[in-house]
């Protein structure tokens, strides 16, 4: 038994996750013991500017010496910090990279698209069972990139991360409340190019199922249940038909942001960037229901992502 440390510092959101892994037996068993999410914004403007703004360090800072101080508390013998595409994107990263080495006492990972993807296939299908028979593609829509990626009993077949997200699309088009058709129309064709971009590496043809995990999705979901709070239990595996998603969807993104403030389960930070996030979603699934030639009717959330997968490679056997 190993008691490991994850950070995944992301676009919107900066997450840890402390747990025991535990291999023994030939299997590999991941136990909770701390899991936190808060939203700094890391990726605030960086599309615009291509660098991190002061106040949005200021705030990941802020947010990692909280971490670095439960991970004292809960004696974590082993840390991986890994961050995603803002930090691929900002040409003052070595701000970030040095406050966070100082911060938390490990260099940060700022990862490229294919490990961030291949990770997140490692921490979805480390819970959902896969059969020999299918091709599961999972979808992991951050903030600043999505991940594509195709894979199976065996592991990862095909990955490609690309440069759409609910905080780069808010930024870059969504800029109304609502949005306008006009803003959702050129957001929807920068997704259309992302996915078209997808499949130069991915054979999204192939995939039998589709798996989404990360925020946006787990709340696009909550939102289509109707859940009366934020509950993990009944969103993780929830498989609903692509109508009923899209449906979900669309009401986020037609909604004012008073209205989307108002639902049980959305977190605050998320409140001004879901309509993007549902946009994305949706005109996936769409993509998805067509390539596949009408095989794929449903999807699957997941609440375990990336997070997962770098606690589990945190304490990977060598």
């Amino acid at each position: 038994m190993t008691r490991v440390a994850a950070i995944d510092c992301g676009t919107n959101s900066i997450r840890l996750l402390i747990a025991d892994i535990d291999r023994s037996n030939g299997t590999t068993k991941l136990t909770d013991v701390v899991r936190e999410m808060r939203v700094v914004r890391l990726g605030q403007g960086v599309d615009a500017t291509g660098e991190l703004a002061p106040e949005a360090l200021e705030r990941t800072f802020a947010a990692t010496a909280d971490y670095a101080a439960l991970i004292r508390e809960y004696q974590a013998k082993k840390v991986r910090f890994v961050a995603t595409s803002a930090s691929r994107d900002a040409r003052n990263r070595q701000v970030f990279v040095d406050g966070i080495r100082n911060l938390i006492g490990v260099e940060p990972e700022v990862i490229t698209g294919h490990e961030e993807a291949a990770l997140s296939f490692a921490g979805a299908s480390s819970v959902l069972p896969i059969a020999a028979e299918d091709k599961v593609l999972v979808v992991d829509l951050g903030g600043g990139s999505t991940e594509f990626v195709l894979g199976d009993a065996g592991g990862v077949i095909a990955a490609r991360s690309v440069d759409i997200g609910c905080v780069r699309l808010t930024e870059r088009h969504l800029t109304s409340d609502p949005p306008t058709a006009e803003q959702i129309a050129a957001a929807e064709a920068d997704v259309d190019a992302a996915i078209a971009e997808a499949r130069l590496d991915v054979p999204l043809e192939r995939s039998t199922a589709v798996v989404g995990v990360a925020g946006s999705i787990t709340t696009i979901t909550a939102h289509a249940l109707r859940l009366p709070e934020y509950l993990p239990g009944a969103i993780h595996g929830a498989e609903l038909s692509i109508s009923a998603v899209q449906a979900a969807a669309t009401d986020l993104l037609q909604m004012t942001r008073a209205q989307r403030a108002e639902l049980p389960y959305m977190h605050p930070g998320r409140v001004d960037v879901i309509g993007a996030g549902a946009l994305v979603w949706r005109r996936i699934l769409t993509r998805m229901g067509e390539l596949s030639g009408g095989r794929i009717i449903t999807a699957t959330a997941s609440e375990h992502d990336i997070l997962d997968g770098i606690a589990l490679s945190a304490e990977a056997p060598s």
